[in-house]
């Protein structure tokens, strides 16, 4: 049996949550509070570290989209799937804002998960994008 990194489940309900409010006119908070009941309470875990990601991302969604752009290479923002950009919104927040989470460990959970909910290009296109955020990430904070 494959072991599964320890948040895995934390970053599906992140994932799960941001993409409900996507679509929903509703608070945030209710939407993850909704999102979280709905699941067992095994994979409601670590809520500090599902209510720190989902927090850090819709607050620095713009910033993170901007990186995303800015790493885009012969692909158009909007043509990229909701779900993608949501992974990478997380990545980003990840690697810009979580501070015990190292790095790689942020583009391979991205990346593992995308296999599950995406298409079959989204795990190289994903790993192409933070990957090279994180090169960029590192370039700037030359202490990592």
């Amino acid at each position: 049996m494959i072991k599964n990194h320890p948040r895995r489940n934390a970053r599906e309900s992140v994932l799960k949550a941001l993409y409900a409010y996507n679509y929903l006119d509703e608070n945030p908070e209710n939407v993850l509070t909704k999102t979280l009941d709905l699941l067992s309470k095994e994979k409601q875990n670590d809520t500090f570290f599902i209510n720190t990601l989902y927090n850090s991302v819709l607050i620095n969604c713009d910033m993170a989209d901007n990186i995303i752009k800015k790493n885009l290479e012969n692909w158009e923002f909007g043509r990229i799937a909701q779900l993608d950009k949501i992974l990478l919104r997380m990545g980003i927040c990840e690697i810009f804002f979580i501070d015990d989470v190292p790095p790689k460990a942020s583009i391979s959970e991205m990346v593992e998960i995308s296999k599950v909910y995406s298409t079959e290009e989204s795990p190289s296109f994903i790993n192409g994008i933070l990957d090279s955020v994180y090169k960029d990430y590192k370039k700037i904070n030359k202490s990592l």
